[in-house]
């Protein structure tokens, strides 16, 4: 199957989540939270801190009275620079204005998807049949094989007969003159793969192939034209699925960020 640590500072991560805070403050204030600190009179409420702090938790950190020390000195020092950022007009700014309704559209966005996703999970047992259905198509075999890629079936040929001659090497040619850039450096070299993870065309091609040998005539493809050797094949062995789960999980969720938005846009008036 194609195989689909916390080193951040705590002001990093306090900046980087800057746009959380957008028009949140007012609705925190209006609940009465208590105070972590008062810049100017301005309250910097609790809520905020624990909120971070728990942020911190998902990615590893541990909720310490240090940590939470240093939230709290970051929170003090974000209000009173954001307070200043206001007394100069900043925040009347054209575009700070758009870049802060931007922060509050996303922050609103992400929660309706993230409720989305937890109000539609995906089940172990749909995981499992996807994964099934994935091994099922890959077959048994995976190959190791080169290519060089060109435009046309004329220069294909020429390589083709530029190899035979031994004018030049597989290896050198794709180096030159592939189009394929993720493999040239490599000499034309791709990845174990299994036929399924190739275009029809070309893993049609090399799985007629015995270890060694070209393809006796360029294979074209929508890529373009293709030179394939086969260098070597082996028994394919599907990762285990608990190996590959996190994976479908997370194609699943994309699936389903995809189809909530599609829902939402179906029902809104776009003009």
């Amino acid at each position: 199957m194609k195989r689909l640590a916390l080193k951040r500072t705590v002001s990093l991560a306090v900046f980087a989540v800057a746009g959380l805070m957008v028009d949140t403050s007012a609705f925190a204030q209006a609940k009465g939270p208590s105070a972590a600190a008062r810049v100017n009179g301005v309250t910097v409420p609790q809520s905020r801190i624990d909120m971070l702090i728990k942020q911190q938790a998902q990615r590893g950190a541990p909720d310490s009275p240090e940590m939470r020390a240093r939230v709290r000195e970051e929170l003090i020092s974000m209000e009173a620079v954001s307070q200043e950022a206001a007394k100069r007009g900043f925040d009347k700014n054209p575009d700070v204005m758009i870049q802060l309704e931007l922060a509050r559209q996303n922050i609103l966005a992400q929660v309706y998807i993230a409720d989305y996703i937890a109000k539609n999970p995906t089940s172990d047992a749909t995981m499992k049949a996807e994964y099934e259905k994935i091994r099922s198509t890959l077959g048994d075999r995976e190959y190791r094989v080169r290519h060089i890629l060109v435009k046309t079936e004329a220069e294909a040929k020429e390589i083709m007969a530029a190899i035979a001659a031994k004018k030049t090497t597989f290896e050198k040619a794709a180096a030159e003159r592939s189009e394929d850039g993720g493999s040239k450096g490599r000499g034309g070299e791709l990845d174990w793969t299994p036929p399924a993870n190739l275009v029809k065309p070309f893993a049609d091609a090399m799985v007629k192939l015995k270890k060694g040998q070209t393809a006796p005539a360029p294979v074209q493809s929508q890529f373009g034209w293709h030179i394939i050797r086969l260098d070597d094949e082996r028994p394919l062995t599907a990762p285990p699925y608990e190996e590959v789960k996190q994976q479908l999980q997370q194609r699943f969720q994309q699936q389903a960020i995809e189809k909530a938005i599609a829902e939402v846009r179906a029902k809104a008036k776009i003009e």
